[in-house]
């Protein structure tokens, strides 16, 4: 049973890693076209960015409780009430782009939180402006995401997804670089690039649903319903935790661009490039992890314990065995990666001193990753949240600080990357222990 349920984990696993690929490929892309243009425009999208997606992961980390509460009702076969569920999550997301919005339009609070260049903190302010317009969009793009991976069925958002990362390839290198609407635009010529594949992606989704094979089967623009209290209740229960615990690991990495602000252009330079491969390699073990999520989902629902548990072993060992090979090779491929993100020597210098951190940690991000996702389709949260606040935050956060500028001689920015890959150490010792008793409690409970 093992061997197929591998299988099916990786036929599911692929479609997922291709859109998360791309997902990730339009901050890439932003990153390789601003460092041709100037190390202060990489700096300002480093910052930016990093701000941008936490909000955004933040968010979508609560509406992604759509994707247990869908699987399980699916693995029951109650699948008359899971277009309910989606709808709840489209109001949901409306409400969310609100809070979202003022975030990104007043960063002032974040920004504060660094030393950084007068130049660089003006361009980022006009990035996050012009990003807050594609965050309705973002986030009912994504409830849409959750939707599909809980029923097993991401081939659309692959599809739209490659579709997308290609356009914005095009946008981004004509407005920011080549300067179709005059001259350069910069960070905001990246900004509205992201802004109208945002939309775009916001009503392929919705296209699909009203005429694709989901929309046939499940109809979810029909008999539509106003905001259920009952189903939102159930939907913030979980999705609070699992929002937090996004912010927490998302900014873990994300925040270290403000932290080293005063370190200079170079540095938040080359840190961005590294934590754009990072994001790259995590993507592996994060599809891996979606679908594992949706396969143990519907298992639970229909109380198939011994297909759950044989779902949960291939999950954790694909996962690492696969994401280990990842790291090495990124490792042996540092040098041509980097250079195809900029030109400027010191940058390159700045990246390839921090390399090994993210090649040494795949195997630990990996088991944390798949063991925090299986614990979601148990509909199990909260803990989960704490352990990852106390390793991303206390240890990787907190000690990096201390790593960066208090140890003796201060490790720079690679005490950052340090504190990172004993966080996640931690992260994964805590955490396969608690999937073990969570799933044992729960699966002896009546």
């Amino acid at each position: 049973m093992l061997l197929v349920v591998a299988r099916g984990l990786l036929a599911h696993t692929f479609p997922i890693l291709i859109a998360q690929l791309a997902s990730v490929g339009m901050m890439v892309i932003d990153t390789a076209v601003l460092g041709h243009v100037s190390p202060l425009d990489l700096a300002a999208v480093a910052i930016g960015s990093g701000i941008h997606v936490s909000v955004v992961f933040a968010l979508v980390g609560i509406l992604q409780a759509v994707a247990p509460v869908v699987a399980h009702l699916h693995g029951a076969k109650r699948d008359g009430e899971v277009a309910g569920i989606l709808q709840q999550g489209f109001w949901l997301a409306l409400l969310l782009s609100v809070p979202g919005m003022l975030l990104l339009t007043h960063p002032e609070a974040v920004l504060g939180m660094a030393d950084m260049d007068a130049a660089v903190a003006a361009k980022v302010r006009q990035y996050l402006a012009w990003l807050a317009w594609g965050l309705p969009a973002a986030l009912c793009y994504r409830t849409f995401y959750a939707f599909c991976n809980a029923l097993g069925k991401p081939r659309v958002l692959m599809g739209i997804g490659i579709f997308a990362l290609g356009l914005h390839a095009l946008l981004a290198w004509g407005l920011a670089l080549q300067g179709w609407f005059g001259e350069p635009l910069g960070v905001v010529g990246c900004a509205l690039s992201n802004i109208l594949i945002g939309w775009l992606a916001c009503l392929s989704g919705a296209a699909y649903l009203a005429w694709g094979p989901l929309g046939r089967r499940y109809r979810p623009f029909a008999n539509w319903q106003w905001v259920r209290w009952t189903v939102w209740r159930e939907l913030l229960r979980l999705g609070l935790p699992m929002g937090l615990s996004n912010l927490v690991e998302i900014t873990s990495f994300t925040l270290i661009s403000l932290f080293v602000a005063s370190l200079g252009a170079t540095v938040v330079a080359g840190h961005r490039i590294v934590a754009n491969l990072s994001a790259l390699t995590y993507m592996l073990p994060l599809s891996l992890a979606i679908a594992t999520m949706a396969a143990v989902g519907q298992a639970v629902g229909g109380r198939d314990w011994r297909r759950a548990h044989a779902t949960i072993k291939a999950g954790l060992v694909l996962a690492a065995g696969l994401s280990t090979l990842a790291g090495l090779g990124l490792w042996l491929t540092a040098g041509p990666l980097v250079a195809a993100y900029t030109d400027d020597p010191a940058v390159r210098a700045v990246a390839l001193s921090l390399i090994a951190y993210v090649a040494i940690y795949q195997f630990f991000d990996a088991l944390q990753t798949v063991a925090g996702h299986v614990l979601r389709a148990y509909r199990v949260t909260f803990l989960p949240m704490l352990v990852q606040t106390f390793c991303f935050w206390g240890v990787g956060l907190l000690g990096g600080a201390w790593l960066c500028y208090r140890w003796q001689p201060p490790f720079g920015v690679a005490g950052f990357w340090l504190a990172a890959v004993i966080g996640l150490s931690f992260a994964a010792a805590l955490l396969l222990p608690l999937l073990y008793k969570a799933v044992r409690a729960i699966e002896s409970s009546p």
